[in-house]
């Protein structure tokens, strides 16, 4: 089944060259079915980018998906035209009354300030309560993750002495859990952070459980019960060439940065980065939408609040 995204989304003919069906809202309208109302609060600087990237992995599963975008109030993007977000962005105001089957909070670039500095910082805290009664799972990604630990369990991000940067292999910690159902015993996941959460904070709350980790790159996945709310801690959306791109901004800007770690062949920035992950985000992605998402929330999705199906 198709993901449903707006008219003239640059994501569209990407997705399409790729195979992955997408449907436009304009025949989205024809078709008597109920797609998962999946909103996504996009903080990335490079929002393009990660429109196409999370509506690729949120898309390719039988499911169908429409996919709403919202952004902070009153905060410019830079690297995204004003037209851009005009078009295709909604504020959180224009959708607080709805409910939604789905969220999902990405990373953004701030997390070496403390999160009472970040402008939408209010806002954002805001959106995580109401999430409780009008979101079914809510699913955050990086500093979105590390955000969501700390709003809602008082969880700290701790500075790590250097950038973890790089694709690192993870250990999946409970493999009964469905977030991670027909995954194989290791698998790999990009990260770029500055930051991270300890294992020990988040094993001292016990209503969240850790999933998966690394060796090298600390927890990764975290859930609370029935998984409704998921925090991840890496990028397994990233495109191949994403580190890459990222690595080469900082080496024009001067900027002491290593190359990342298990991602060019030979440590070569000059080879074309190995990409190991992508089979392993599809499945994550739509493991969420179906277990932590439709197979659990209501079948009408005003219910919500209520926290149970409707033939209960």
């Amino acid at each position: 089944m198709p993901i449903k995204i707006p008219n003239q989304l640059p994501a569209t003919n990407t997705l399409t060259a790729e195979n992955i069906f997408v449907m436009t809202e304009t025949r989205a309208i024809t078709q008597d079915i109920r797609p998962l109302q999946i909103l996504l609060l996009n903080l990335m600087p490079t929002k393009v980018d990660t429109e196409t990237q999370l509506a690729r992995v949120l898309g390719n599963t039988p499911l169908q998906i429409e996919l709403e975008l919202i952004a902070p109030r009153g905060h410019v993007s830079k690297n995204t035209s004003q037209a851009h977000m005009l078009a295709f962005y909604k504020s959180f105001d224009e959708v607080k009354e709805r409910t939604f089957d789905g969220l999902v909070i990405t990373g953004a670039p701030v997390e070496l300030l403390d999160f009472e500095e970040v402008d939408y910082w209010p806002e954002l805290c805001g959106i995580m309560e109401w999430s409780k009664t009008h979101v079914h799972s809510t699913l955050h990604i990086c500093w979105g993750a590390q955000a969501g630990l700390y709003y809602h369990y008082g969880i700290p991000k701790r500075v790590l002495d250097h950038k973890l940067f790089g694709v690192f292999q993870h250990t999946v910690e409970d493999p009964n859990f469905i977030l991670f159902r027909g995954f194989d015993d290791t698998f790999w996941v990009p990260h770029s952070r500055n930051t991270t959460v300890d294992r020990a904070d988040i094993e001292a709350v016990p209503e969240l459980k850790i999933l998966a980790s690394s060796p090298e790159a600390g927890v990764y996945a975290v859930k609370t019960a029935q998984g409704r709310q998921v925090f991840l801690m890496g990028h397994a959306e990233y495109d191949r060439d994403t580190l890459y791109r990222e690595y080469q901004r900082d080496v024009n800007a001067g900027v002491d940065i290593q190359i990342p770690r298990h991602y060019f062949p030979g440590d070569d920035p000059c080879k074309k980065p190995m990409m190991n992950w992508r089979s392993c985000a599809h499945l994550l992605y739509a493991n969420w939408l179906n277990y932590c998402v439709y197979q659990t929330a209501p079948y009408d999705i005003r219910d919500i609040e209520k926290g149970v199906r409707t033939d209960d």
